[in-house]
């Protein structure tokens, strides 16, 4: 199946006024499928090269080239592309570590701003025609998920060793001990089971629901255009499929929007996590 969003059609010849002489056919709206394209190259007794593979390939070379052109010829003086990667640096250290974890949480900063950069990279390949959110694909916001939760708990079991880190978690100090028979069972499930979940299906869900309401819009202002209908017809049509088109526009930039505010929302709570982590230790 086509993963191209932007021009999808069940059946090319399928519109909301049929052509004088045709029979009509009703309304088939994008469907999760397009989700799961074909390989983009077969490779024998493989699954093949997939889309998400390409796009992750392309969002990782994008961020390598552009950190490479930010640090290109490092002065002391700035000069216009060193400081444009400087106030990108000190937006991750002002809006994300230094609130979350302190004056501590700066040797975190090339690690959030990589996170960052590379999940804003993977979102906004679903804006290139006929591609998809690299991160509307579960499995790649699920191993970023997976990964914070695992430095978590290397950094607080180093620091509390590995029972007293479990402890620091599940046992919340400064409450009546007949409480921990309610507090510890959810304090457990929030964080080695809630907590990396929902850390990976909201970038997942975010992702999957706007380029599904995307092809909704697409598709269906593709299906009210009917040019070969009776004239009156016809010009209603086009009447509808322009205000889909207007809704597809607006809401592709408020999905730009989304996709950067998606991308904050993740680098703050693996911010916070790491934090909770580290406080755990005091």
């Amino acid at each position: 199946m086509s993963a191209d969003v932007r021009i999808l059609a069940a059946e090319p010849g399928c519109h909301l006024f049929p052509a004088e002489g045709a029979e009509g056919c009703g309304f088939t709206a994008p469907s999760t499928g397009m989700f799961f394209p074909d390989p983009w190259i077969e490779i024998p007794g493989t699954a093949g090269i997939d889309l998400y593979l390409v796009l992750l390939l392309i969002a990782l070379g994008a961020s390598l080239l552009l950190w490479s052109w930010f640090s290109k010829k490092l002065s002391l003086v700035p000069g216009r592309r060193q400081g444009v990667g400087e106030m990108f640096i000190l937006f991750i250290r002002d809006q994300i570590t230094r609130p979350t974890m302190g004056d501590k949480g700066d040797k975190f900063i090339p690690l959030m701003t990589g996170i960052f950069t590379l999940i804003v990279l993977m979102n906004i390949t679903g804006l290139i025609p006929g591609m998809l959110p690299t991160n509307s694909d579960l499995s790649f916001p699920a191993m970023f998920a997976l990964f914070i939760f695992v430095l978590t708990l290397v950094i607080g079991m180093r620091q509390q060793g590995g029972w007293g880190y479990i402890r620091n978690q599940i046992f919340p100090p400064g409450i009546p001990k007949p409480i921990y028979l309610l507090v510890t069972p959810i304090e457990f499930l929030s964080v080695f089971i809630i907590r990396p979940l929902t850390h990976a299906l909201r970038l997942f869900a975010t992702m999957f629901a706007g380029s599904l309401l995307l092809g909704v819009f697409a598709y269906g202002g593709w299906y009210m255009l009917s040019i070969g209908a009776q004239p009156a017809l016809a010009a209603v049509s086009v009447l509808f499929s322009g205000a889909a088109l207007i809704g597809y526009l607006l809401f592709f930039l408020f999905e730009i929007l989304i996709m950067l505010v998606q991308a904050f929302i993740f680098t703050l709570l693996a911010s916070l996590y790491l934090n909770g982590s580290i406080e755990a230790a005091k």
